[in-house]
């Protein structure tokens, strides 16, 4: 298994909001990054939306414009899975969807040397059943980054049925490169942090949906009783309602009736109102 001081290259599949911000974040930290994603739109979207994060630290002058342009010029972008043959370490930051996650990671599987450590970004799906599609389970880990992933400090580090020791080591040691903290979960149902997220925004849908108070109430009495910087409504609208919806759906199947998605929540995502990435959720934006 390669170790930290053997990683120079970080693959990541997948060019959405998750795993652009992987890649900004690897590349920032040094490493030469290769992203892929299944369309040249889609990995053109993410190369644009690292440029346009990478802007906002440079007008908050927390980069300079030399340190932006050299982040971004680590980072290839690509619609060839066999661009990431040569990398140290790949992350996987696909859709949730159990059946694709196991297609790439097969097919990584095949692609990449076996002493390469291939890490999820899933959020609620199990690492044991994803690392079942390889030769190397005990090679597969869990890295659960939040979003965004420049900014926030947190990266849940998952540990699968067969994972061993010196992956999850070279996990945390990874993360702490890429400035992050890490915390462990056992690879139970929504892990730690959707475990218990999930049903709270789900609660203040819920709680809007039965007229217990206005959303713009909700979310300031949580803010101001809790102390949280976002409240359920508005922290739904920056995560994706899609993405709650279907984080809340894998939930209740394996836990069952107390991880019910809301019915507004059902509702909005079928009115195609997924929150900040449309410009409508549970407020306009």
């Amino acid at each position: 298994m390669r170790g930290m001081d053997e990683i120079q290259r970080i693959g990541v599949v997948g060019a959405g909001t998750m795993g652009n911000g992987i890649a900004q974040v690897a590349s920032t930290a040094g490493y030469d990054v290769v992203m892929r994603d299944i369309e040249q739109e889609f990995v053109d979207d993410g190369l644009s939306s690292i440029e346009d994060s990478l802007s906002r630290f440079v007008s908050k002058e927390e980069l300079s414009t030399d340190e932006a342009d050299a982040i971004q010029e680590r980072i290839t972008g690509t619609t060839q899975l066999d661009d990431l043959a040569d990398c140290d370490f790949v992350v996987e930051a696909a859709v949730e969807n159990m059946e694709i996650k196991q297609d790439i990671f097969a097919d990584l599987d095949e692609l990449l040397p076996e002493d390469v450590v291939l890490a999820t970004n899933t959020s609620t799906l199990s690492i044991t059943t994803i690392a079942s599609a390889t030769e190397r389970p005990a090679q597969v880990v869990g890295l659960h980054f939040m979003n965004p992933v420049p900014l926030m400090k947190g990266v849940e580090l998952v540990v699968g049925e067969k994972t061993a020791p010196e992956a999850v080591q070279l996990g945390h040691d990874l993360a702490e490169n890429l400035d992050k903290e890490t915390w462990e979960s056992d690879d139970k149902p929504g892990f730690v942090t959707n475990r218990i997220l999930m049903p709270w925004i789900n609660e203040g849908i819920r709680a809007y949906d039965e007229g217990v108070a206005s959303k713009e109430d909700i979310d300031r009495g949580m803010t101001l009783g809790t102390n949280v910087p976002m409240g359920p409504l508005t922290l739904a609208d920056h995560i994706g309602l899609d993405i709650c919806l279907d984080a809340s759906e894998t939930l209740f199947e394996e836990l069952g009736d107390r991880y019910k998605p809301a019915y507004l929540l059902k509702r909005k995502v079928d009115a195609g109102d997924l929150g900040k990435k449309t410009g409508r959720g549970f407020y306009e934006y």
